[in-house]
């Protein structure tokens, strides 16, 4: 086997994944959406692997969680499509794409700053009509917009502090890896 394949291939996924199950226990517990620090990894997941490896690591996360093992914040399995916060979850998966295409030709930092602010807002376009849906549907409890921005949106202020600075992580580290993640990309 090609050592550059097994290094650049399975490996960088499967570590992106575990990463972002390990964010979803540094948390701040809140109601319908909890405050954790998963997002990070989701934005380093494009940033290092690119685009499809970025979301595929994503994908993987979310199987895992979804077939039983607890890697989500409030634990894991199929029932937990039915929780408010699932659909920032499944925002993960683009999030992980965009940030990854965006910084996909160029790694400076501002190309890294606007990858990350562009995940943050298509995770909360995904999340946030997510948590207002299961609030009207599942828990037959509806919620007027303004509160579902409210509450699906409490988390964005640390988004936006945290997303800055993964982006200056996501430079450095980019600018040491990329011979190992992503030879195909010049600096």
């Amino acid at each position: 086997m090609n050592r550059g394949y097994a290094i650049g291939g399975i490996a960088p996924v499967a570590l992106m994944a575990a990463l972002t199950a390990a964010g979803a226990f540094i948390k701040i517990p809140l109601p319908y959406i909890p405050i954790t620090l998963q997002i990070p990894f989701v934005c380093l997941a494009g940033l290092l692997l690119g685009p499809w490896r970025g979301a595929t690591s994503q994908v993987v996360y979310l199987v895992t969680g979804l077939i039983g093992f607890p890697v989500f914040a409030k634990g894991g399995g199929p029932q937990y499509v039915l929780e408010p916060s699932f659909g920032y979850l499944l925002g993960f998966i683009p999030a992980a794409f965009v940030a990854g295409l965006i910084t996909q030709k160029s790694r400076t930092y501002g190309r890294c700053a606007l990858g990350v602010l562009a995940a943050l807002l298509v995770d909360y376009i995904v999340g946030v009509p997510y948590l207002a849906a299961v609030m009207a549907f599942i828990l037959a409890s509806p919620m007027e917009l303004q509160s579902a921005l409210k509450i699906g949106l409490l988390p964005l202020p640390k988004d936006l502090v945290v997303g800055l600075a993964t982006a200056y992580l996501g430079f450095r580290m980019a600018r040491a890896l990329e011979p190992v993640l992503r030879p195909d990309v010049g600096r």
